[in-house]
């Protein structure tokens, strides 16, 4: 099985982007997350497909999550959402993005979407745009996990101190949509 890796420098390059632009992604406070987004939804993920797509220097693979949408907070998704992200394994050969989210089929999650179709992993601050939705083994209770599956304790900490963000009792998913609705209620009055 072959594997190709791509760092966020070499898809700066790749996808002929300014590569002065950085390649470090910084996270995004809550705030920001819940004001770049296009679309907040939750939902659960019913297919990953991955394909080659392009020709030439433009070959590549390209992975299309589809989820099942139970909760809109902003934008209107319908009743399925399919992301279109580069990176996936078709026939044996696995072309990585390093940071990128990986989706299952099952796989319980809130997402914060922008440009989708057009940016190379359209979430919001990449990995940080992507929230898991974990039943707690004691409670029973649906609990929001960041990407790498650390407890979401405080929302205001998000992309200010990672630590502070996960240190604390952990917000149920009822709160932590309802910290986004907030948030977006906020922005809303404030733009007027």
């Amino acid at each position: 099985m072959k594997k190709f890796y791509f760092s966020f420098a070499f898809i700066w390059i790749f996808l002929g982007l300014n590569a002065t632009q950085g390649t470090t992604v910084i996270p995004p406070t809550f705030d920001e997350l819940v004001g770049k987004a296009e679309v907040i939804f939750q939902g659960t993920v019913t297919d990953v497909r991955s394909q080659w797509v392009g020709e030439g220097a433009q070959h590549r693979i390209m992975s299309y999550v589809t989820f099942k949408v139970e909760d809109t907070m902003k934008g209107a998704p319908g009743d399925t959402y399919t992301l279109r992200m580069l990176g996936g394994t078709v026939d044996g050969e696995t072309m990585e993005v390093s940071d990128s989210p990986k989706f299952e089929v099952g796989g319980r999650e809130i997402v914060f979407v922008e440009n989708n179709g057009s940016q190379f992993i359209p979430l919001v601050g990449i990995m940080h745009g992507r929230f898991h939705i974990q039943k707690d083994d004691q409670t029973g209770a649906d609990l929001v996990t960041t990407n790498e599956h650390e407890p979401v304790k405080d929302v205001s900490k998000l992309g200010r101190a990672e630590t502070a963000a996960v240190t604390g009792k952990g917000l149920s998913a009822a709160d932590f949509k309802a910290a986004i609705r907030q948030t977006l209620q906020t922005q809303r009055e404030s733009a007027h």
